[in-house]
């Protein structure tokens, strides 16, 4: 199976205590080398006209040459940097290539991705360009696919993304999220599925279950890119559930034997995750690889 990956994704420099995992890539990476991943494709960089799908032309200029205001870069989240620009740019390319190859093969993975908090013109939450939003508008405006769900499953709801996709035709946002969790002032997704503080798995479960049936029944998407949160279980620090391990697995497993029960392409980013152990946020991602070796084993 096709993974995604790219060096920079932990290469770069933050300052100290920054509240971002950078380095979870890197160590993920080595991680499901263990569980027979070893096919790590390095992806072409996000081109402007690919950007501007979904991003204003101005903003797209303006953080590539490092024109934004104090204001905006603190929104963002990251400090401006040439190695920032490339990165985010490798990032937004993964998500564009691993959608296209989910199409031809039905599984690709983008080790990084899933940052759902970019808006048209402007980064917030550690978001710079919205991905998935950005490869669903490049595969509809490519005549690849007439319709793509973005199933978000982050603990924080896609608020960009449903600003973005309001005006994308072809585009359905689905976001499952705690209700009193950053952001505070919620946007309209196509559907929105707020879940409280303290949420555990049983009602978790369902909630996945029953919105994921509901998409597909209703909307049959040509393919489905899927914001694989890690922030949902109970350990993390800025999720607010109390989802289990056991739990992550099981959201994983079902979506993954979904789409295959569907014969419906997915593309997996990886999502938030917010632990200071950087070892332990690792094993809750790697969750997603065990699901897929679990049920796809002709593939590892």
């Amino acid at each position: 199976m096709t993974v995604f990956y790219h060096p920079l994704y932990s290469a770069l420099e933050l300052p100290l205590r920054h509240r971002f995992p950078i380095a979870k890539y890197k160590l993920l990476k080595q991680e499901i080398a263990e569980l027979g991943f070893t096919d790590f494709i390095s992806p072409n960089k996000a081109t402007n006209e690919q950007l501007q799908l979904c991003h204003s032309h101005e903003y797209v200029e303006r953080f590539i040459s490092g024109q934004l205001t104090d204001k905006e870069i603190k929104k963002m989240g990251f400090p401006w940097s040439n190695q920032l620009v490339e990165r985010t740019l490798f990032s937004v390319g993964a998500s564009i290539q691993a959608s296209e190859y989910a199409l031809k093969t039905q599984l690709a993975v983008n080790l990084s991705g899933g940052y759902h908090h970019a808006y048209n013109a402007y980064g917030s939450g550690f978001c710079i360009f919205n991905d998935l939003a950005v490869a669903a508008a490049h595969l509809i405006n490519t005549e690849q696919a007439s319709t793509v769900l973005i199933f978000d499953c982050d603990v924080h709801q896609g608020d960009g993304t449903a600003e973005i996709c309001d005006s994308l035709d072809g585009v359905i946002s689905c976001s499952i999220h705690c209700q009193q969790n950053f952001p505070r002032l919620k946007q309209h997704s196509d559907y929105d599925f707020s879940l409280n503080t303290g949420c555990s798995d049983n009602e978790y479960l369902k909630t996945v279950a029953n919105a994921l049936a509901f998409c597909i029944r209703l909307h049959q998407p040509d393919i489905i890119l899927y914001n694989a949160g890690a922030d949902i279980c109970s350990q993390d620090e800025l999720g607010y559930f109390d989802v289990s391990l056991e739990g992550v697995y099981q959201r994983d497993s079902l979506v993954l034997a979904t789409c295959k029960q569907h014969s419906i392409p997915l593309m997996c980013a990886l999502g938030g995750g917010y632990q200071r152990d950087t070892q332990k946020l690792v094993e809750v991602h790697k969750l997603l690889f065990q699901a897929i070796v679990d049920l796809y084993p002709h593939l590892v």
